[in-house]
């Protein structure tokens, strides 16, 4: 099984200060780092990490869908350089006309843990003409395609897309971005979803499990759907048999909140992980408490290097 993952990439400049400035304010970081970023993206590189540290005999090519700028930018050169050859940028869509990337500014405080981001983006979106060319054009069909939720009339038209030339296709998708138009429609379409805690409460839920068990009456496509709550964990539903699993989430003896940027992405590839490497030798619950580990330790540390430990500490 091959997996495709279709999302923006972005390149993020993170600055940690001891507290939110105000409007007008001036105040020093701490600190300032700068790295790849994007939902799809950030799954990928952590998904890579734990197969590089899998027993499993499974071989699982990734491929990244993205609009990026000119080949041969500084951007899109460094871009590639950080995921090949373990991730392919094969079915990228460049924008030869235009040099910077998407960028996302980001103001990580110290004093309350919370991150503010500014994103800019001026590269065209993906059109479903696009779409429609790459997925022609596979040499073989792919097991999993994976959305992250983005322009979602055009993520709905890919969907279909697919159903109608690879019916037997799994497809995923991340519901994430609260009062964006079209959500609830790509959850509909899909077999397996992610809510994030954001579109819940602003959907009107009051608890990852409220919101799986309203959404598994919508949403008759799917076989699992999950939920990731903050410190409450996670919660998983079968659709078939309606089985709802709760894992707690990971803090050790010592834990800190280091790090949220990307969390949410971290425990989609440990479910991906889970799903598409462990099948039935994994239960339900062990494929969530993996995942939600993975998010616990991303969180309790910078970025996203070494994460495939997790795998090995876990089993």
């Amino acid at each position: 099984m091959s997996l495709v993952a279709v999302g923006a990439c972005y390149v993020d400049t993170i600055l940690t200060t001891p507290y939110y400035p105000g409007e007008d304010d001036k105040l020093r970081a701490t600190s300032i780092s700068r790295r790849r970023g994007g939902n799809c993206p950030n799954s990928l590189e952590v998904l890579q990490q734990i197969m590089a540290e899998s027993p499993s005999d499974i071989q699982v090519p990734l491929n990244l869908v993205a609009i990026l700028p000119a080949r041969t930018s500084v951007a899109s050169r460094q871009i590639r350089s950080a995921f090949e050859p373990h991730v392919s940028l094969e079915h990228c869509i460049y924008r030869e006309e235009f040099e910077e990337p998407a960028s996302s500014y980001i103001i990580k405080s110290q004093a309350s843990g919370s991150r503010t981001i500014v994103n800019y983006n001026e590269l065209p979106e993906m059109a479903l003409e696009e779409f429609e060319s790459i997925v022609d054009g596979l040499r073989s069909p792919v097991g999993w395609f994976h959305f992250e939720g983005r322009i979602p009339d055009v993520t709905l038209a890919c969907i279909r897309h697919l159903r109608d030339r690879f019916p037997n296709t799994r497809i995923s998708v991340e519901v994430e971005k609260p009062g964006r138009d079209g959500l609830q429609e790509l959850a509909m379409e899909a077999d397996i979803v992610f809510y994030s805690k954001t579109w819940a409460q602003n959907s009107g839920y009051n608890s990852a499990e409220e919101c799986l068990q309203e959404q598994s009456s919508l949403t008759r496509n799917a076989s699992l759907l999950c939920c990731t709550w903050g410190q409450d964990g996670a919660v998983a539903l079968e659709t078939s048999t309606g089985n709802v699993v709760h894992s707690s989430a990971y803090t050790p003896p010592g834990f800190e909140v280091v790090d949220t940027i990307g969390a949410g992405d971290t425990f989609i590839a440990g479910m991906m992980y889970g799903l598409i490497c462990k099948g039935d030798t994994w239960d339900l619950s062990k494929k969530l408490g993996m995942a939600n580990r993975l998010a616990g330790t991303k969180v309790a540390q910078e970025g996203f290097s070494g994460l495939g430990r997790v795998l090995r500490e876990y089993c």
